[in-house]
């Protein structure tokens, strides 16, 4: 497609002038609706063939692609900028390496071009490609934090966990020397992310509930994290490890607003949990926290049942596999198969018994290591967790008190005794 011809008029003024040319391509870019409405990227492609046909010298030439770039940006349509910006970048790659920064703006241009279009794996390969770690292009730390972190988050939106764990690790490595707040949040946000997708829920359930707090974001969105927090908690493997991210999510007071509130409590109460109430907590979790396992297996109905076989030795000292099994809704040899699983990592303490075909539930804390069992037994540790049981109850009866004194103040003048 042939440029307007009042513009290729221009360009071939602009090549027969003698004098300084690189200001009359700077005027051509600043004229460019007049003298192309609508502009092509016939009209802009024309421009730049025409200047660096010239030969005009690196200052120039530098001058000319800052111009170059802002008239592009300043036509807002992102078709042109991909055509346009995808062929100047291949102009230039043939060009001295002295044009790295105008291909980085560039490739940037064409990224936020396909992320408007909401073609994100194309947006992703576009910012790949900015010379980040070249000699000759100093880049600071918040500079390849800011493309990366970009990378990241267009990677997860097309589900590529892989390719975004890469350059997660490549952050991992400068994020301490980056004080960007928006991009520590990104950041953290991507890396729960990612240890979702990768079924590492404890991670990310710490992960999610630390950003939960950040004060930059939205009320609305501390929620939904502190939603995917419980979430990652629950699908998490029964265990100490488990336990206390559950301690921390239930005691959080928020939580009681969450639609989850309802299976937490219990998880953490170590309550026996019912088909319904899995059914719906169910509906509310993404494709891959439903995957199915090695076993056959879905990853929340692997979790639940181990959560049950965790409230059934809070309830027993002793039951046969088969009975154990009609509990949590599995086979006598699949009950035993869980359960042996459960004691070698740690995560049970208790004894089997293969001949008589029973299990014998021993009490106390697993230790959360492999092949260890119980705990070892912290000096006065019963002790304290009386006094915090005390503790914990005498606030719940002051808090009462309180409610009752604005109330009806009369009321406890009268029957209160000090």
């Amino acid at each position: 497609m042939a440029p307007n011809p009042k513009l290729a008029a221009a360009l071939s003024a602009a090549e027969a002038e003698s004098g300084e040319k690189g200001a009359i391509y700077e005027t051509i870019l600043a004229d460019i609706q007049t003298l192309a409405s609508p502009t092509t990227a016939a009209d802009l492609d024309a421009i730049f063939d025409s200047f660096f046909g010239q030969s005009l010298g690196l200052v120039a030439s530098r001058s000319f692609l800052t111009s170059f770039i802002a008239t592009l940006k300043s036509i807002e349509k992102e078709s042109l900028w991909i055509e346009v910006g995808n062929r100047t970048l291949n102009r230039l790659a043939a060009q001295p390496s002295s044009f790295f920064d105008a291909a980085a703006t560039i490739y940037e241009l064409v990224a936020t071009a396909h992320e408007n279009n909401e073609d994100f794996l194309d947006a992703a390969k576009a910012l790949a490609e900015i010379p980040l770690d070249s000699s000759q292009r100093k880049v600071s730390d918040a500079d390849k934090a800011r493309v990366w972190v970009r990378i990241v988050r267009n990677y997860l939106e097309v589900g590529d966990d892989t390719a975004a764990d890469m350059y997660i690790n490549k952050l991992k490595n400068i994020m301490h020397t980056v004080s960007d707040p928006d991009l520590n949040l990104h950041f953290r946000l991507s890396q729960a992310r990612i240890q979702d997708a990768k079924r590492d829920f404890l991670f990310a359930a710490q992960r999610y509930h630390e950003i939960s707090f950040f004060p930059t974001v939205a009320e609305e969105e501390r929620l939904h994290t502190l939603s995917m927090a419980v979430k990652c908690a629950i699908l998490a493997p029964a265990g100490p490890m488990r336990s206390r991210i559950l301690g921390r999510l239930y005691k959080d007071e928020r939580s009681a607003q969450l639609a989850e509130f309802g299976i937490l409590e219990k998880m953490f109460l170590d309550r026996l949990l019912s088909p319904a109430e899995v059914d719906k907590f169910a509906e509310g979790l993404q494709p891959h926290q439903l995957a199915t396992t090695a076993d056959g297996s879905t990853v929340l109905a692997k979790a639940v049942v181990e959560h049950n076989l965790l409230g059934v030795s809070r309830l027993y000292n002793n039951i046969q596999f088969g009975a154990l099994g009609a509990l949590l809704g599995l086979d006598a040899d699949k009950a035993e198969e869980t359960t042996a699983r459960m004691i070698e990592q740690g995560r049970l303490v208790g004894r089997m018994d293969q001949l008589e075909g029973i299990v014998r539930f021993e009490g106390g804390e697993a230790s959360g290591e492999k092949g260890s069992g119980r705990a070892e037994v912290i000096a006065n540790k019963e002790m304290r967790r009386w006094d915090a049981n005390v503790e914990s109850l005498a606030e719940e009866v002051e808090n009462v008190i309180n409610s009752l004194q604005k109330e009806f103040p009369s009321f406890v003048a009268a029957n209160l005794v000090a």
